[in-house]
């Protein structure tokens, strides 16, 4: 697929995997995107997953032909980018892996190469000859060892895993952001999260290059208009900057708080507050992060269970503290028989992510009623 003169897409579409990282829900496949550059010499920048090495090949061929790849550039060692150096090393024995220092190792772990690897520093160049590639460093975005490439002639940023999303891309050069926006929030809350800070800093210091084309490893090539709303999502998620909404996310044994999440939900649809539902024992608890980035306000469901917080709902915090979100407000609810704890641990969780607590949290026994639970009330507070 032809991005530029200069630039070529010869990545593939993944539609078989059911699960990212053997976590993570891939209803509509995934893409793993891969490019070459070329000038007087050929640049390939990253691989593709393993399964993938006759296609793969046979995409770097319709492109080129017999003409041989000068250096491979490795911005990412996750196996989903890297599994097919060696494949691409016995293709083109003479190679040359350009790098950065943290991906030496990996590379010897993963890949079993040790020669004809170079390390590229910071703000290093490299002449194709009428091409000329800058790398920065930018780790923990998500690995240590990542980086990104520049292409100074056409103003065009290899990203690696930033500005990714799940998804298979049709054309991926003419792909609209509002068909990809809900699963770049979900691959960045699933896979990104925890890394706000990192992200940040990749963001400042790329900040001073003149874009005009982002190329990710996952996902549509962006451009124009839509790879500034790419970039300003990022800047927002990575900021735990949530828009006005409530995310609620519950579990339930026999029905009880389900029945106290639907009213909530009513209610918050009569005062017109915008608001999402997550079911944790009927869908993956993938989409209820997705939303947890999205919205400002997360409440939270769950029983009593073993004098402990029903364990899926006990399983989503652990993972919204893993993830060290930040500026949210927060309340609770839940049933229980004989003793209620799980809405004392909820709100305990959530303070220690530092999480604005709404109200002091809704605990009732046994079966659900308004009278027991006034989910009319905590939507009032949510309003306010």
């Amino acid at each position: 697929m032809k991005i530029s003169e200069r630039i070529r897409y010869v990545g593939v579409n993944d539609c078989a995997k059911e699960l990212f990282e053997n976590q993570w829900p891939l209803p509509w496949g995934v893409s793993y995107n891969s490019y070459l550059v070329i000038g007087d010499k050929v640049a390939l920048i990253d691989t593709a997953a393993a399964g993938f090495g006759d296609e793969f090949l046979d995409n770097i061929r319709m492109e080129i032909g017999e003409r041989h790849i000068d250096y491979l550039v490795v911005n990412h060692m996750e196996p989903d980018h890297s599994a097919l150096m060696a494949r691409i090393r016995q293709a083109y024995p003479a190679i040359e892996i350009l790098t950065s220092a943290k991906a030496v190792p990996m590379i010897a772990g993963y890949q079993g190469i040790t020669d004809g690897i170079r390390v590229v520093r910071e703000g290093e160049t490299l002449d194709l000859g009428g091409a000329t590639l800058q790398f920065f460093m930018t780790p923990m975005v998500h690995w240590p060892e990542t980086m990104m490439t520049f292409l100074q002639e056409e103003k065009t940023l290899f990203s690696g895993d930033a500005f990714g999303c799940f998804k298979a891309v049709g054309n991926a050069v003419n792909e609209r952001f509002a068909d990809f926006e809900d699963e770049m929030v979900r691959y960045y809350s699933n896979i990104v999260g925890k890394y706000g800070q990192t992200v940040q800093a990749a963001l400042k210091k790329l900040a001073g290059l003149t874009l005009e084309r982002i190329c990710p490893t996952h996902g549509p090539v962006w451009s124009g208009e839509e790879m500034g709303q790419v970039v300003a999502l990022y800047d927002k998620l990575s900021r735990y900057e949530g828009i006005p909404g409530v995310c609620i996310v519950y579990g339930s044994m026999y029905g009880n708080t389900a029945q106290a999440a639907e009213t909530l939900a009513a209610e918050l649809e009569k005062r017109g507050i915008p608001h999402v539902m997550h079911n944790l024992t009927q869908e993956h608890v993938s989409f209820a992060y997705r939303d947890l980035f999205r919205y400002d306000t997360l409440v939270v469901g769950a029983p009593t269970y073993n004098n402990d917080i029903f364990p899926p709902v006990r399983d989503f915090m652990h993972g919204v503290g893993a993830r060290l979100v930040k500026n949210r407000r927060f309340a609770a609810f839940g049933s229980y028989t004989w003793m209620g704890a799980s809405v004392k641990l909820l709100n305990e969780m959530a303070e220690a992510c530092k999480f604005t607590l709404v109200s002091e949290g809704l605990s009732f026994p046994q079966g659900y009623s308004p009278e027991k639970c006034d989910m009319a009330g905590l939507a009032d507070k949510l309003a306010e």
